[in-house]
């Protein structure tokens, strides 16, 4: 089987590394299209053995696109198209039956309850993700929240599937060797009680209550992974509140890590933490949080389908906890006195092995290639 994904950019971000880890585990022939942003997920692809083709997108209305992306879908001969991501979904779909191509999955990895890829919702967004939906056979959701979202929406529920989100659970296991190393790495003290966070640095994650819950506990640490927008103003109120020097800000981390990748990787980096805390109040699945919970760390959320859709002894490390910053000082001082050791990995740490996702992506491809109705679930 031959299969072209579709992605808006592959620059560091959940949605882009969920796809190179996918392909990784799916017996299939794999190409992949952006319509933009070329980065380091793009070069980590390539180094697995998986061509990647720029589109060039100059932006949302660059209608040129659309015929050059339907010529490289017409030449490509594929059994199926698969599109991540908005923009990719809209263009892909009406690309894809341009070209002759009927089988079209589309996966949902952004849809909150109030915005999109972190975008807010509107009635715009919403009649054109419909309107080419229909062009499809059919669209996965990474989670049964965002199923709901897509029902809720207007999308059949017939064509609705849901294939979850996965990580490499067996990388992540704790290694105290990888937490000393790091630490040191980091300018970590070895006594320190860090708090970690991994995710873009953008408004919706709402970093900077976390930021604040660390400044008001003396001698708390706090370790954030990940890039964006927000980075300045981070350590901008860092400094305000007077925990400029306790608060790391470690950058992107490629996950899986390529042959290029420097620096500790994010299995380290979370093993370098003492607890996990997830701000963000409007996620589609909540990966970071699976995978501290496969690291051995309790983890704290504000919103996480992951587990809020699991029973509840399935991940008994992670707990749900207000938005406040006085909330988040009470959950993060509990933790910090009761020295917990790590944790063994949970159920739902396996529940969300990739190996698992990638079967049932499959079945799905199997199902819509060779004609076999496909059953939602």
């Amino acid at each position: 089987m031959k299969v072209l994904h579709i992605i808006t950019g592959l620059g560091i971000g959940g949605a882009e590394q969920q796809l190179r880890l996918l392909l990784r585990h799916l017996p299939v022939r794999s190409e992949v299209v952006t319509l933009t942003n070329p980065g380091a997920v793009a070069r980590g692809l390539e180094a697995d053995g998986v061509p990647v083709a720029h589109l060039g997108m100059a932006g949302n209305r660059d209608l040129g696109a659309l015929p050059r992306l339907a010529g490289i879908v017409r030449r490509g001969r594929y059994d199926l198209v698969h599109t991540h991501l908005y923009r990719a979904c809209v263009y892909g779909r009406i690309a894809a039956r341009l070209a002759g191509v009927r089988t079209v999955l589309a996966t949902e990895h952004s849809l909150g309850d109030t915005q999109i890829e972190g975008r807010p919702l509107s009635a715009g967004t919403r009649a054109l993700y419909l309107a080419t939906e229909r062009l499809g056979t059919g669209t996965v959701a990474v989670s049964p929240s965002v199923a709901r979202r897509l029902e809720k929406w207007g999308v059949t529920p017939s064509r609705v599937h849901v294939v979850p989100n996965g990580i490499e659970r067996a990388r992540f296991g704790y290694d105290e060797d990888a937490r000393r190393m790091t630490r040191t790495v980091l300018g970590l003290p070895e006594d320190a009680f860090v708090v970690g966070g991994v995710g873009r640095l953008v408004p919706g994650k709402r970093f900077d209550r976390l930021v604040r819950a660390v400044a008001a506990m003396p001698g708390a640490r706090l370790l954030l992974v990940g890039e964006g927008e927000e980075r300045a103003r981070l350590l901008g109120l860092a400094r305000a509140c007077g925990a400029a020097d306790r608060v790391l800000l470690a950058g992107a981390c490629e996950d899986p890590p390529s042959v290029t990748s420097q620096g500790p990787g994010l299995p380290a980096l979370l093993a370098a933490m003492d607890v996990f805390v997830s701000t963000s109040p409007d996620e589609s699945f909540g990966l970071a949080v699976v995978e501290a919970l496969a690291a051995g760390l309790p983890a704290l959320y504000v919103a996480c389908p992951a587990i809020d859709d699991l029973p509840p002894d399935a991940a008994p490390g992670a707990r749900r906890i207000g938005a406040s910053v006085p909330e988040l000082v009470s959950a993060l001082g509990g933790i910090r006195d009761a020295r917990l050791a790590r944790l063994p990995q949970p159920a739902a740490a396996h529940r969300y092995d990739i190996a698992h996702s990638a079967r049932q992506l499959m079945s799905l491809y199997e199902q819509a290639v060779h004609g076999t109705p496909l059953l939602a679930k």
